[in-house]
């Protein structure tokens, strides 16, 4: 039985690069498992704020439970169409990053005089913290990607998520499925009763198993994805993206 649904937003809710409206049928799945005592958390490397934005913009109706902001943070409705923190997990993951970037600040100095000197990335900050890169194109990122692993033997809390082009560092411990862990142990809702699904590679922690029973992935989905689901065990859909979900949905339920 599906008792929470861990939803990537972009490449699977929502076609990537549309404005288009939420998939009817979808957001009709989902109001039928939540009628059924299911819950829901988008599960995105989108800010807060950006997140709001895409619910705005693709005009999705009811708002989900719980979003999971930053491939980190965990929030969750105030019920007046506010969101707070959960528990101290966004303040402990804030510290532990704040001190590992302390930590490794020559080594992020020595990465960021190399990406502009060697590739024509934009490098992004966060305040005065770095934040990560947007490449130009996916070779350079593998590059760029390179560069951090082999930093990383030096420092092995020092990680990242990638998507596409972009590229956020961060700690090793915070990840989209070490956030969904944090959501389960809160809610009390475990992995068997967990469905998850995402089409990119900063999806690959909570689609391997480790938190998800029931891991899915639309058909637009990266190779790596695709693989990691099917190892898990779980539904790789024949339709892209929303139609994909609902797919994947349809299956367990009827399994």
């Amino acid at each position: 039985m599906i008792r929470l649904l861990s939803t990537d937003f972009d490449g699977t809710l929502i076609p990537a690069n549309t404005r288009n409206p939420f998939c009817a049928s979808l957001a009709a799945k989902f109001a039928e498992l939540r009628r059924e005592g299911a819950v829901w958390a988008i599960n995105t490397g989108r800010s807060l704020e950006h997140t709001m934005d895409g619910i705005r913009h693709h005009r999705i109706a009811e708002q989900p439970d719980f979003v999971l902001t930053s491939e980190r943070d965990v929030f969750e409705s105030d019920g007046e169409g506010g969101w707070m923190p959960m528990g101290d997990w966004n303040t402990a993951c804030e510290h532990a990053h704040t001190s590992l970037f302390e930590k490794c600040n020559h080594l992020l100095h020595d990465l960021v005089d190399w990406v502009k000197l060697e590739t024509k990335a934009y490098v992004e900050f966060n305040g005065s913290r770095l934040s990560g890169f947007i490449a130009s194109n996916e070779p350079e990122l593998a590059r760029i990607v390179s560069k951090v692993d082999y930093l990383r033997e030096h420092e092995p809390q020092l990680h990242y998520q990638r998507n596409s082009i972009y590229l956020r560092l961060c700690h090793a411990d915070y990840h989209k499925g070490a956030a969904l862990g944090e959501l389960q142990r809160l809610i009390g809702i475990n992995r068997e009763n967990t469905f998850a699904v995402g089409d990119n590679l900063n999806d690959l922690s909570m689609l391997d198993g480790t938190y998800a029973a029931l891991p899915a992935c639309p058909a637009n989905s990266v190779d790596e994805v695709k693989a990691t689901v099917a190892e898990a065990g779980g539904y790789v859909a024949s339709a892209n993206d929303a139609q994909g979900v609902l797919e994947a949905l349809e299956f367990f339920q009827a399994r």
